[in-house]
């Protein structure tokens, strides 16, 4: 079986304090969770390092076939080949996530924000906890 890892990065405001949140699953079970928060900057930074999390923790594991859902459009435009990466700092997460990926069998799905709730609300959680709101 394979791991399916839900991953999202929140900001508050654009740039603000960034959260990220996800969660792993494994035979429809969560098998990790993070909800970390990350400093200051943008919304597409938290995606991507939301998605280094992810690729870090499948790194760890013995799983070799992992599902990476995301409702950030334009990261899994960018990792699947549809959108060039343009932006310098998201150049950088980029080929962070891309090495991370060597070795695994990663796919990349985009889906509505409604179905990554969990991952949602763990990047949301972190910088509430961090503003202490």
């Amino acid at each position: 079986m394979s791991l399916v890892i839900y991953t999202d990065g929140a900001c508050y405001g654009n740039p603000g304090p960034m959260g990220v949140g996800v969660v792993a699953y494994k035979d429809d079970k969560i098998v990790w969770e993070l909800s970390e928060y990350i400093g200051e900057g943008t919304n597409n930074i938290a995606e991507y390092t939301a998605l280094i999390r992810a690729l870090e923790f499948a790194s760890s594991t013995l799983e070799k076939t992992i599902h990476i859902r995301s409702d950030s459009e334009l990261m899994v435009k960018q990792l699947t080949g549809k959108y060039k990466v343009k932006d310098i700092k998201l150049k950088v997460l980029y080929g962070k996530a891309i090495h991370l990926c060597g070795g695994l069998q990663v796919t990349f799905e985009h889906i509505p924000r409604e179905k990554n709730e969990l991952a949602d609300e763990l990047s949301k959680k972190a910088i509430e906890k961090h503003l202490k709101l």
